[in-house]
């Protein structure tokens, strides 16, 4: 079949009629068509390659969207997207305006449950199943979680959970790392096969029964074989911690045989209660630079088919490359320092770091709370621990960073990388809020550095110039071209005069200042003379040097990549009215919204942070708009 007729077919329903020839078939043409559109467009593709018969498997079996699909993070939803109506639409994947890189319910009725961050699904899968119970219905409901999201810790709350109320739900384990030796997995396939035989419950539930009718001794001899089924099972069963939270388990099966995994799933489907089915797939299968480089294409921008290498981005180095580069010069300068991320090592450039010092680098897994609060005993032990962890996962360490770091004001740094607009991952990967929860924190230091050189003379002062626990956000972007300079302390709370002016004054926090200069430039030559701040420091502020230049200007616009609400604007906003400064003030960020994907620059420019959209922002607040050039001229 090709791709035409597969894209006028009725999928998922057709499914159903395929013969296993065509479906594995069909599968070969997904394949292909996952590696040409990630190559294309950029996205996530280890992952999604590993699943394409699993997720087949589970469409030919169950019924979308009556019954309940939820991927867990949902970066491997590619091909859930290509069965269920979407396929003419994916070569806009992760364009602006076009198909979502993760399950989003407002684009179709097949994904019942937006999912981005990890860890998630099974908690989703059980409110789901309970709704359907409340509102007497009978769908089925399946939770698809990858083994990685197993680190976090609300994965297992929500299968204690389901465990304990016996919640009729399918928790699918895609497993693509554990590696199964023949001696155990033999024994273990042998096991999930007769796990998934309807007679081994009926005969296990039966000889129970007979056992408890033998007078005085029956129910002391079903507890005595339990204590012994319970020393002998964890020795040649490799489900038993399921098993023991009260799933029932099934495999493990093969993730890329198409007609086992569609028995497996029968077989539990028909099972009363939370079950669990173990799959093993391989990440990456089909192409084979995926299979050998799995962590690189894991999210991996355009690249090109033939040989798998990226498209060249230029020769300015990333603000994560020059973290990643400072961390580990610091690290051979100064062996109290440690390293802590999220199961990020790559994405926050500590990888070179964590060759270079092992015994001084943890990567903790989907486990952004332990890791915050291990981080603050390291701390509190005379460690200098650094936690590298995108913005939009630091929301989940909220409370740690709160009650265990600020509270006893103890000496963590936060790299909060991602920081800002990300781009083509969307609103649930969007860093703008990080400046409103964490500014908001007594004894924390906030930081935004506006090149590559300023970050890295950030993370030094973080380290060795702040009084509490400090932090510094940067963006996914590549650097301003500046050279580097050797690493030194920044005076702490002072912010930095670019150009002086009397028209207003233009402050801004992180890389949109460079984006205020270029308009204060072009300003210049309509006779509009603005003053430039480098905040630099969003907490504490620089109250001298805002005060100072926002008398003297008599109006202010601020600048920030985050949401307005409680961000870097209402700090200065507030700073001006505690010292008497009751002046024209105008804030320039993302309004009470959540950001779609698309290029970063695009959205930059789209939402005014451009240099062409604080131009323009300040002529309509001078009342100079009619000197305003066309912005195509910047």
């Amino acid at each position: 079949m090709d791709e035409d007729f597969i894209s006028r077919m009725n999928l998922p329903d057709a499914l159903k009629n395929m013969t296993k020839e065509q479906l594995y078939d069909l599968a070969t043409k997904i394949r292909h068509y996952l590696i040409r559109t990630v190559a294309d467009n950029g996205g996530h593709l280890a992952a999604n390659l590993g699943v394409v018969e699993l997720t087949i498997a589970l469409h030919s079996t169950f019924n979308s969207p009556r019954d309940r699909i939820i991927w867990d993070v949902g970066h491997q939803s590619y091909t859930h997207k290509l069965l269920t109506g979407r396929w003419d639409r994916f070569p806009t994947l992760r364009q602006h305006g076009g198909l979502s890189g993760f399950p989003k319910p407002s684009e179709s009725e097949h994904d019942p449950f937006g999912t981005g961050h990890s860890s998630t699904s099974i908690s989703a899968a059980l409110g789901l199943a309970k709704a359907r119970d409340a509102c007497g219905e009978d769908y089925k409901v399946i939770a698809v979680i990858g083994d990685g999201a197993f680190t976090g810790g609300m994965a297992y709350e929500a299968l204690n959970h389901a465990g304990d109320i016996k919640a009729d739900l399918m928790v699918v384990l895609n497993d693509n790392k554990m590696s199964i030796g023949s001696n155990v997995g033999g024994m273990a396939e042998y096991l999930g096969r007769i796990r998934s035989d309807p007679k081994y419950s009926r005969f296990k539930a039966g000889v129970e029964q007979l056992v408890k009718r033998i007078p005085v001794l029956g129910d002391k001899m079903v507890d005595s074989a339990e204590r012994i089924k319970g020393g002998l099972k964890y020795l040649v069963a490799p489900g038993m911690i399921f098993e023991e939270l009260g799933l029932t388990y099934f495999g493990p099966v093969d993730g890329h045989n198409i007609v086992a995994m569609q028995r497996i799933f029968r077989q539990a489907a028909r099972m009363k209660g939370p079950t669990l089915v173990h799959v093993v797939t391989e990440k990456g299968k089909g192409y084979r630079f995926a299979e050998a480089a799995p962590e690189r294409f894991h999210g991996i921008g355009p690249f090109d088919l033939t040989n798998g290498v990226p498209h060249s981005p230029g020769k300015k180095p990333t603000y994560t490359q020059v973290f990643g580069r400072t961390m580990l010069r610091l690290g051979g300068e100064n062996e109290k320092i440690v390293a802590i991320t999220a199961a990020m090592a790559s994405g926050t450039g500590l990888k070179k770091f964590a060759e270079a010092f092992p015994d001084r680098f943890y990567d903790v897994g989907i486990a952004e709370q332990h890791g915050v609060t291990m981080a603050a005993a390291m701390a509190a032990g005379g460690l200098k621990p650094v936690v590298a962890i995108y913005s939009t996962f630091l929301q989940r360490a909220y409370d740690q960073i709160v009650h265990d770091v600020c509270l006893q004001n103890l000496p963590v740094v936060f790299a909060v990388d991602r920081a800002g607009i990300v781009g083509e991952d969307g609103e649930t990967h969007q860093g703008l809020f990080d400046i409103s929860f964490l500014s908001s924190i007594p004894n924390l230091g906030l930081m935004a550095p506006r090149n590559e050189d300023e970050l890295q003379h950030m993370l030094y002062t973080a380290v060795y110039g702040a009084p509490g626990p400090a932090a510094l956000r940067y963006p996914r972007a590549h650097g301003e071209g500046v050279e580097l300079a050797e690493p030194h302390l920044l005076p702490w709370g002072k912010g930095e005069l670019l150009r002086e002016g009397e028209d207003l004054l233009i402050i801004g926090a992180g890389t949109v200042v460079n984006a205020a200069l270029a308009a204060a430039e072009r300003l210049g030559r309509d006779g509009v003379r603005a003053c430039v701040i480098n905040a630099r420091f969003i907490k504490p502020l620089d109250r001298e040097l805002i005060v100072y230049w926002a008398r003297r200007c008599g109006r202010v616009i601020t600048v920030e990549e985050n949401v307005l609400s409680g961000g870097f604007g209402s700090a200065v906003s507030a700073l001006l009215t505690r010292n008497g400064l009751y002046m024209p003030i105008k804030q320039l960020g993302i309004d009470d919204r959540y950001v779609e994907q698309g290029p970063r620059a695009a959205l930059l420019s789209r939402y005014g942070l451009d240099a062409a959209g604080i131009y323009d922002a300040v002529l309509a607040f001078t009342g100079k708009a009619g000197k305003k050039e066309a912005r195509g001229a910047l």
